[in-house]
């Protein structure tokens, strides 16, 4: 339990730094024999706070109770 916490605590910390992840996409616009049109397009996935706060506080309370159980 303690490696998942520390792994969602370190996924919270980048949240915070990292505000959104950009993709893009292809798509076939036009397909008629040899005539093909594609266009490519951009998205954004954004990465709210809130999230990356949950994660480090779920992360924190996993490590702590992975340690009490190691130690206890």
């Amino acid at each position: 339990m303690r490696i998942l916490g520390v792994a969602l605590i370190i996924f919270g910390i980048v949240g915070f730094l990292v505000t959104g992840v950009s993709y893009t996409t292809t798509e076939k616009v036009v397909d008629m024999g040899p005539l093909q049109v594609e266009r490519e397009q951009e998205r954004s996935v954004p990465i709210t706070p809130v999230a990356s706060g949950v994660l480090v506080i779920v992360g924190g309370v996993l490590t702590v109770v992975g340690t009490r159980r190691k130690n206890g």
